[in-house]
């Protein structure tokens, strides 16, 4: 991939790539081709995201009184090892069953709004991308008491065994992670 600084494109725009992208959009998983997304992402509705709730503790801020900057990555991984979990599946149980490790590749985060103490966040986390030897998470914080937007990002994560080889998603994994959402509905439509 050629540095995006080299380009002066603006942070968060991708170039694609030439080969198609397994992308999740709603329930349903489709195979993308990535130049129809100038940026790589798939187009999401409230019904797509993950959503873990948590409280700002006081050793999460910094001296202004705001969310340190690198707790968002902590939460990221709350995201989306709840997301597993709600999946039918841990981290652990994916090493320890499958010698398959998710090794974060890339992170990404865009602050939009600050967050203090005592804040109560709901940290929204999605697959956004899932190829055969990695998948990318897609994350949003968000304040629901003024609704706001406080931050956004990403992870993408390459798949490897405990030799760190890069390996192939267990089949399994990659099935629960595709699996649609039991209590979501295709957009427009009611339960029966």
């Amino acid at each position: 991939m050629v540095g995006l600084q080299s380009l002066d494109l603006p942070i968060g725009v991708r170039i694609p790539v030439s080969q198609p992208t397994t992308v999740i959009s709603g329930r349903w998983s489709v195979v993308r081709k990535p130049d129809l997304v100038a940026d790589n992402r798939p187009l999401t509705t409230a019904m797509d995201w993950h959503e873990t709730t948590v409280r700002v503790r006081y050793a999460e801020t910094d001296a202004m009184g705001i969310v340190h900057n690198s707790n968002y990555l902590v939460w990221f991984e709350i995201g989306r090892s709840e997301l597993c979990r709600d999946k039918g599946f841990s981290y652990k149980e994916m090493e320890d069953e499958e010698n398959a490790l998710m090794v974060v590749a890339e992170s990404y985060c865009r602050y939009k709004s600050p967050a203090y103490y005592e804040d109560v966040l709901t940290i929204r986390t999605q697959v956004g991308e899932l190829r055969s030897r990695s998948l990318r998470f897609m994350y949003e914080v968000y304040r629901a008491s003024d609704d706001t937007l406080i931050a956004e990002g990403e992870t993408l994560h390459l798949v490897t065994d405990k030799d760190k080889k890069v390996r192939k998603i267990p089949e399994i994994y990659r099935a629960q992670l595709l699996e649609p959402d039991e209590t979501a509905f295709p957009a427009g439509q009611a339960p029966i």
